[in-house]
């Protein structure tokens, strides 16, 4: 009886974890597929992370006043096996990167890929399900 019990406390806490998994990938909660985003800027940081890295840019608004926008990408690990390698990422670096808003609207966003200045292209790992992969 003991056993079943043990067995039956392993199996509830197992779909728990489960489910908090799946709920910390949701691109939806985050971010709005309805509000696609482009911007252009230079490179300030990147945070090569698991399970999300970040890229940090500084955009120049219309005004010329600078703004630092946050971009979340599929982890390093996923980074690297798309081709990303930490040299290409040199502060200073002029970037274009498409993706989707924050909800909230703030100065957060979602990567689908970057744009070098020589054309060159890279995919972000979006949490996104309809974005390229």
């Amino acid at each position: 009886m003991e056993r079943v019990r043990f067995s039956g406390l392993i199996a509830v806490f197992v779909a728990l974890m489960a489910g908090a998994a799946t709920a910390h990938h949701s691109f939806s909660a985050e971010y709005d597929s309805n509000k696609p985003i482009k911007l252009t800027g230079k490179l300030v940081e990147m945070r090569w992370s698991n399970p999300h890295a970040w890229i940090y840019i500084n955009v120049a608004g219309k005004d010329g006043k600078v703004v630092k926008w946050a971009w979340e990408t599929g982890g390093a690990n996923a980074l690297y096996r798309r081709g990303w390698r930490k040299e290409d990422l040199v502060a200073g670096t002029m970037l274009v990167i498409d993706g989707y808003q924050a909800r909230n609207g703030s100065t957060t966003a979602n990567a689908t890929s970057i744009t070098f200045s020589d054309g060159r292209r890279l995919f972000a790992g979006s949490s996104n399900p309809s974005a390229p992969k």
